[in-house]
């Protein structure tokens, strides 16, 4: 019976699935143990409860991100590495909608420390970064620009939120084509030494 192959990594990849089907706000441990042919029960063996397994998926989606955005990026600089970098996140989003929005929840300060992926998401969007010449508190700044521009982007798009005749891959475009030039001319975060 399914019940002898239940693993937590079974039923993480089971719930990241069922989010991408139904949506992440939807996954249950119910729905999950149904999809398994068990009693809820069954699976308090593998994962503490509803917080940890959308943890789990959190942190499976994160990992699965960072590695399609880790091959787009690989060998590229300025330009574009920030469009390669925005291209992958954009088609994950889109692609796997369930695991995109597992991860957009906050995940325990303790867990993110632990996460090779976490930490290797962090290294390379601030590689990138660097390559603009960003460093602290700017490299923060332009994250969170980031970020919040292609995950508002990626949301209105899901939705059918671009109601106008223009092509949404056009504005996506220009959307990157700008991103980078406010990079390159940030305006950089004075020192107390400047003063």
């Amino acid at each position: 019976m399914a019940r002898a192959g239940l693993t937590a990594d079974r039923l993480t990849v089971a719930a990241a699935d069922l989010a991408d089907e139904v949506g992440f706000e939807n996954v249950s441990l119910s729905a999950l143990a149904r999809r398994f042919g068990v009693k809820d029960a069954s699976l308090y063996s593998h994962v503490e409860n509803l917080q940890d397994l959308r943890t789990r998926v959190a942190l499976l989606a994160g990992a699965e991100l960072i590695d399609r955005i880790a091959v787009a990026v690989a060998g590229r600089s300025g330009k574009d590495a920030l469009a390669a970098f925005a291209g992958s996140y954009r088609e994950y989003a889109l692609e796997r909608p369930g695991r995109y929005a597992a991860t957009q929840i906050r995940v325990d300060q303790s867990l993110v420390a632990d996460s090779p992926a976490l930490r290797r998401t962090a290294e390379i969007t601030y590689g990138m970064l660097r390559a603009y010449g960003l460093e602290e508190p700017d490299l923060t700044d332009a994250v969170r620009l980031l970020r919040s521009t292609f995950h508002g982007y990626c949301a209105l798009e899901s939705t059918g939120g671009f109601g106008a005749p223009r092509a949404v891959q056009a504005s996506w475009d220009k959307a990157i084509d700008a991103l980078h030039v406010l990079l390159e001319h940030w305006p950089r975060e004075e020192s107390e030494s400047d003063d």
